[in-house]
Formats: C-alpha cells, structure tokens, sequence
C-alpha cells in the first residue's frame, strides 16, 4: 500500500514537473493567432455562406456549378494531381538511394534540395521562366546546337514544371526521413531469411516508408491545387487555375461572397488531405527533420 501511495505521489510530481509554469508565454501567439488565423477563418466563413444583404445562403457555394468555376476546379485538380505525381517519381529514387548513402556526399545533395526553399518563391519561378521563355536559356542552347526551339512558356507544360520544381523538396525530405527511420536489422534479417533486393524492396522498404510518402503527397498536393501565381507567371493567364478566378473574384470583381465560397469549397479539398494524412502517419514518421 505504501509502494503505491508513492508511486502516485511520484506521478504527480512528474506532472507537476512537466506541467507549464508560464502559461501566459503563450499569449503573444495566442493573441497573433486570433488576429491572422482564426479572424480571417471567421470573415472567410460569414462571407461564403451569406448574400450581400447578410442572410443565410448556399449560392456562393453553389457558384461551383458554373462552367467557369468548374472547369478552373478541374484544371486545378489535373496540376496538382500531376505534379504530385511528378515529384513522387522523381523524390522515391533519389530518397531511396540517399537513405542508403548517409555520407557526406549524401548530407550535401540534401543540402541542395534545401538550398532552393530559402530562396524568395517569385524569384525561383522567375528564374524558371528565363530558362524556358522563348528567347530563354534552354532555347539559346538549343539554337547554337542547331536544334529545332521549343515553346515551352505559356503552356501546361510549363505550369507543371514550375509546381514540380517549386515543391519537389516538400515530397523527397519526407520519404528520405522515413527511410531513414527504417531499423537496418529488419532489412538484414529479411536477407537472412532469404529474400533477394527485389522482395526486401517490396515487402520492407515500401511500406515502411508509406507514411513518408503520404506526407510528401499531402505536402505537395494541398499547395499546388491552390495554386495561382505559378500559372499567372508561367503560363500568361491562360490556362485559369482556381486559385486564379477566387483572387480575381476578391481582387477584379471584389466580390468577397463568391470569392470566399470558392474558398470553403477548396478548404474542403484541404481538410480531407490533412485528415488521411494524419490517419496514415499518425506517429509522425513522415514529418520533415531539418
């Protein structure tokens, strides 16, 4: 009895321990938070499910039903699913191979995945652009080849390039910190027992790094469906993302009912991306370690 009278006293004093002692530390955030998160959220809502007159309405959800809203929705989905999957074959490769070369040369081209992020985001897709407009870089080579020159700006093509290459590092850095959590004498042990590369890879490798891969996907897929300057810059206004119709539709229109229902719509999209992504990778194995 008194074994355990001093196991609960000790309990308690661990959760006194751990317990905050300056909670109002947090305030700052707190009140930051209110201002620029929740605030914002409030205004997003009252304006998307109400008229101009302040009544209740589903219209502006409705709104989705126009052709133009639709096709921008479609449009969105086609980058984004695209992209994702561009970067998820490019990043499984180079993730698996760097996971197995933990050497410098390895920690150095991490390095220059990273190196791109700290970067201005308009300044990395201006950078794109001189390098596929039609007087561009690429062209200029192609030219002093004597090769044909292609016309890349403007165009999906280029969309796609751009998302790619702008979030290529938010897929490859969470399969590679997966891959790296893999215990080497599970991958030993199933030597052991006789399995080759190919079974090892397969039955191992591949679903041990699936919360990285569902990270990496999430990461990459909820910023390039919202996505718009990226296809305002790269593709000249015309291919019409449906980031691009709700900033015309707060900017151009200053319509901010219809505007902030398009965004509950795509909030929508979000929200169930962050809900299979925590259901897959509950313990976190797929977050980014930097």
């Amino acid at each position: 009895m008194s074994n355990l009278f001093a196991r609960r006293e000790q309990s308690r004093s661990v959760e006194r321990h751990n317990s905050p002692r300056h909670p109002w530390l947090a305030g700052p955030y707190i009140f930051w938070a209110a201002g620029f998160i929740v605030l914002p959220l409030v205004l997003v809502f009252y304006y998307g499910l109400s008229g101009p007159d302040g009544t209740f309405t589903l219209a502006n959800l409705a709104a989705i039903a126009q052709p133009i809203f639709r096709n921008a929705l479609g449009q969105s989905l086609l980058i984004s699913f695209g992209t994702t999957a561009i970067c998820l074959v490019l990043a499984y490769p180079l993730a698996y191979i760097l996971s197995k070369n933990r050497s410098r040369s390895g920690a150095f081209i991490i390095i220059l995945i990273v190196l791109p992020m700290w970067i201005n985001f308009l300044l990395r897709i201006l950078a794109v652009q001189m390098l596929i407009a039609n007087n561009g870089i690429i062209n200029m080579i192609l030219g002093h080849l004597g090769l044909a020159q292609m016309r890349l700006i403007n165009t999906r093509a280029a969309i796609f390039l751009g998302t790619a290459y702008d979030y290529f590092p938010f897929m490859v850095l969470p399969i590679y910190n997966a891959m790296c959590k893999i215990d080497h004498d599970i991958i030993e042990a199933a030597h052991d027992l006789g399995a080759n590369a190919l079974t090892t890879f397969r039955r191992i490798i591949v679903p041990l790094s699936l919360p990285g891969v569902i990270s990496g996907i999430i990461m990459v897929f909820i910023p390039s469906i919202s996505e718009f300057a990226i296809a305002d810059i790269l593709g000249g206004s015309r291919i019409l993302l449906f980031g691009n119709v709700i900033e015309q539709e707060f900017n151009m229109s200053n319509d901010w009912h219809t505007g902030s229902g398009l965004s509950l719509i795509l909030m929508v999209f979000i929200i169930i991306s962050m809900i299979v992504m925590h259901r897959v990778d509950k313990d976190g194995e797929g977050q980014i370690i930097w």
